[in-house]
């Protein structure tokens, strides 16, 4: 049955939550490994251009939020960097991947969080990075909004996720390869029958680049642009949260000025 056949919840709705928590849940251990196998490796150069666009050299001492952080490896990726004096808060809502990667660098905190209601008061962070993850939020201009809440105006948000090549030669190429080979490989690694049918799915369904960059342009975010890799299997897109028109309406109820309280004191002040 082909990834796209499935009765996925790829549209959203609690169902689309409480999936995608169980399925991460259940690949944490193999995730890593799963993800330089499909990527050939090319996901962490991907990661270190998009931490080069996220503009911390401006503030290298300053705090930086890893969202959809899963096993914390956007978050290495910018703490590894020989300049950055800053800390990073990684928040995902699967505790199972954060435990995996909370050690991979120094100068992380690992936080239990939904992306939807982020446990942070406004303009907290000095930068943003989400790393395949907005596909999996249940309401993807929310979690934008919520993003863009939490960035100080001026902070730079990048994004990296799963697109199609925009050539049709080469998209058939790679659907083949997406929904036929990269699944059979994710369910002999991983034992898991449905993870690596999810990728796919949810791609699919998810908007095109430039509908995306349209939705982050909505969301307060200005500036924004988009790059393909390797023909278009990959997007990055960057913009900088703008200045806000009028104050910022939390959606739940959150101790101003106060970070999450299971974060090391060194990372709660700032």
């Amino acid at each position: 049955m082909l990834a796209s056949d499935r009765k996925l919840p790829v549209s959203g709705g609690p169902e689309k939550r409480a999936y995608v928590r169980d399925i991460f849940t259940a690949i944490a251990p193999t995730y890593d490994r799963l993800n330089r196998i499909i990527s050939l490796r090319f996901d962490q150069g991907w990661r270190r251009y998009a931490v080069g666009r996220l503009g911390w050299e401006r503030r290298p001492d300053g705090i930086y939020l890893d969202l959809c952080a899963g096993t914390l490896d956007f978050a290495a990726t910018l703490a590894r960097r020989p300049a950055f004096r800053g800390r990073i808060v990684a928040a995902d809502f699967v505790p199972a991947m954060l435990r995996l990667g909370r050690d991979k660098a120094a100068g992380l905190a690992a936080v239990t969080a939904d992306a939807l209601e982020l446990p942070f008061p406004d303009a907290a962070f000095d930068g943003a990075m989400i790393g395949w993850g907005v596909r999996n939020l249940v309401d993807l201009d929310a979690g934008l909004a919520e993003t863009a809440r939490v960035l100080r105006p001026g902070g730079r948000l990048v994004i990296l996720d799963m697109t199609l090549p925009p050539h049709p030669v080469l998209r058939r190429l790679y659907e083949f390869y997406f929904r036929r080979v990269m699944p059979w490989i994710g369910r002999r690694i991983s034992k898991h029958t449905t993870a690596y049918t999810w990728l796919p799915a949810s791609t699919i369904a998810f908007p095109s680049p430039p509908e995306f960059a349209r939705r982050l342009a909505a969301q307060g975010f200005d500036g924004v642009s988009y790059r393909l890799f390797m023909g278009g299997v990959c997007a990055l897109h960057v913009g900088t949260r703008a200045a806000p028109v009028h104050p910022p309406v939390s959606p739940v109820e959150r101790t101003e000025g106060a970070m999450p309280p299971d974060m090391p004191p060194s990372l709660r002040s700032g």
